[in-house]
């Protein structure tokens, strides 16, 4: 019996409420290193793709570059269910696949070798399994792909008046909306219910830390991300103002579960100390 387009099963050990819970969803090649079935993808097809994923269905995959991160969020949920066993407001990881459910055998095998507590797989075969994001109320999506990351994106005020009118313009918009908070990006909702989740821990033995890394300067540009970090209620352990420099030797020190940045050349900063790292496009 030929299984349908789209697959979606549901593995999770407790159930997450969605309504409640800060939903992730994560690509199947963000999670794991998926590098060699995706060329044999590209050179070779779907069809030799689903042959080989099926042949190595019980061979577990690498880990990938969200893959740290997933583990300290299941983690978080530990300690935030040692503390209310009742509680909702939990982290809740999907995964998604553009690929189809035959090839996705090795994927759910994956998560179980790793001890990874994945609520759903939604296997979605030749289609955009970005459409599913509204419907599971995700507030944060990994991907590998920057296509699918584009097809879910907002953009960012200011990044729009530094390519328009440069860094000198950007610095005087800054200047003129110092009070201001900024406008919603694509990280907003996500900052949001991380800072709930925050606030149910002291500030000593919160599993949570939260550092901001930016290229702005502190005297010119600094304030107005710190105002809008307070008026998200997400508390900054350490914030760094760079002023330009490179973020690579401050991102060695913290050693973060991940990184987000909208510049390709900080997403480089970070890969080459070893940071796992998100590209968060601008320019979709």
């Amino acid at each position: 019996m030929a299984l349908p387009e789209s697959t979606v099963i549901n593995t999770s050990v407790k159930q997450k409420d969605q309504k409640e819970a800060l939903v992730i969803a994560v690509t199947t090649r963000a999670i794991f290193n998926l590098e060699k079935e995706h060329e044999i993808f590209l050179t070779k097809g779907k069809d030799e793709y689903v042959k080989h994923q099926q042949t190595n269905e019980n061979n577990p995959l690498e880990q990938g570059t969200a893959f740290a991160f997933i583990q300290a969020v299941q983690y978080v949920n530990e300690q935030l269910l040692k503390r209310n066993p009742e509680d909702k407001e939990l982290f809740d990881v999907i995964v998604l696949s553009n690929n189809s459910p035959e090839s996705g055998m090795r994927i759910i095998n994956s998560a179980k070798e790793h001890g990874l507590e994945i609520s759903k797989f939604c296997f979605v075969s030749d289609e955009d399994s970005t459409q599913y994001l509204k419907t599971h109320n995700v507030k944060l999506f990994l991907s590998a792909d920057r296509t699918d990351v584009c097809n879910a994106l907002q953009r960012d005020e200011t990044d729009r008046v530094f390519r328009e009118k440069g860094l000198e313009g950007a610095v005087e918009y800054e200047k003129s909306m110092e009070g201001v908070p900024m406008g919603e990006g694509p990280l907003k909702a996500f900052a949001l219910h991380l800072g709930k989740m925050r606030k149910k821990f002291g500030q000593e033995d919160s599993p949570i830390r939260t550092y901001l890394v930016t290229a702005r300067g502190g005297r010119e540009m600094g304030s107005r991300a710190i105002i809008t970090l307070r008026e998200w209620g997400l508390a900054t352990d350490e914030a760094f103002f760079m002023d330009g420099a490179p973020k690579g030797p401050i991102l060695s020190k913290i050693q973060p579960h991940i990184f987000f940045d909208d510049a390709p050349h900080n997403i480089q900063n970070a890969q080459d100390v070893g940071v796992p790292s998100a590209l968060v496009p601008c320019d979709c």
